[in-house]
């Protein structure tokens, strides 16, 4: 009797080429890249009990909170606007959006105080450089460029060198009626912006419920209250004295309160449905509690500008 040998396969087709088994093993591991490390970047941190640090005397603590705000999203959590597709983060769009809110914040504050301080006013301007510019910006030129958070820490300086020619009785923060009304102002303004850029998204576009980009508008008005429910909060320390004699402690908690309302709107899944269907609305709720907060603020600025 004679043994049959099994077939001799060729080794090309025992085993594949091992730039196959590679290309498979990236393109399994890739999703997990993305997702996992998308996770540990993301953060929302609208935690409204955060400080600005120790204030010197003379000093702004709404400044000093703006630089802290600065450092915590650039350095801290680190800004995630303009990461570029081979990191992870780049898929995340609710983070982004905050983080935008929250320096859009920080500019619309700085900006409306900066009449009297060129620095101040630079300041303010760096802030409104686009927050999604990387290293390289392909949409202008190739030529490498200066990145959103070079910017924004340029900006975070020179918030701690006017705080230190503050408290060296080098300049002064103006602590009038008049600047505070028009910082008032200024953000209510910015508010009304803010409801008719939800309105327009909530309703004139007629999304759905399970609106794929409810969650931009929702995160980036989120970090905008957010950011003036804190600025909100140590301008009350700056001006505490004017707030005092005008009478107007009762009235500024009440309008801080609402503010941090808006900050504090966390659903677990943004939903734009329709304002009678069975899904919620969210757009319209945040809508709803901005104009309330944006209502307030005109009330206090009244009462500052008599």
């Amino acid at each position: 009797m004679i043994a049959l040998s099994p077939p001799v396969l060729p080794s090309r087709l025992r085993r594949p080429p091992w730039w196959l088994v590679a290309m498979v093993a990236v393109l399994l591991a890739l999703p997990s890249w993305y997702l996992i490390g998308a996770l540990v970047r993301h953060s929302v941190d609208d935690d409204l009990a955060f400080e600005p640090g120790r204030v010197e005397p003379g000093q702004s603590r709404a400044l000093a909170l703006a630089e802290a705000l600065i450092h915590r999203e650039v350095d801290v959590h680190k800004w995630v606007a303009n990461d570029p597709f081979f990191q992870p983060s780049f898929i995340l769009d609710n983070m982004p959006n905050f983080q935008m809110g929250v320096l859009g914040a920080v500019a619309r504050v700085t900006e409306a105080i900066a009449d009297r301080d060129p620095e101040l006013a630079r300041a303010a301007g760096l802030l409104k450089y686009p927050g999604w510019i990387w290293k390289l910006d392909p949409r202008a030129s190739w030529a490498p460029t200066a990145s959103a958070e070079k910017q924004y820490r340029n900006a975070g300086r020179a918030f701690a060198r006017i705080n230190q020619r503050m408290a060296a009785g080098e300049t002064v923060l103006p602590r009038d009626a008049a600047t505070l009304a028009a910082v008032l102002g200024a953000l209510s303004a910015d508010l009304a912006t803010t409801v008719a850029e939800i309105e327009a998204h909530a309703i004139d576009d007629e999304a759905s419920a399970f609106d794929g980009q409810a969650d931009d508008v929702f995160y980036a008005a989120k970090g905008r209250a957010y950011g003036y429910a804190l600025l909100l909060r140590e301008l009350g320390w700056d001006f505490s004295g004017l707030i005092s004699r005008r009478d107007l402690s009762v009235r500024w908690r009440r309008m801080l309160d609402a503010v941090a309302a808006v900050a504090r709107l966390d659903p677990l899944l943004v939903m734009n449905g329709a304002p009678d269907g069975l899904l919620p609305n969210h757009l319209a709720a945040q809508g709803f509690e901005i104009d309330r907060a944006r209502r307030l603020l005109d009330e206090v600025a009244a009462e500052v500008g008599e």
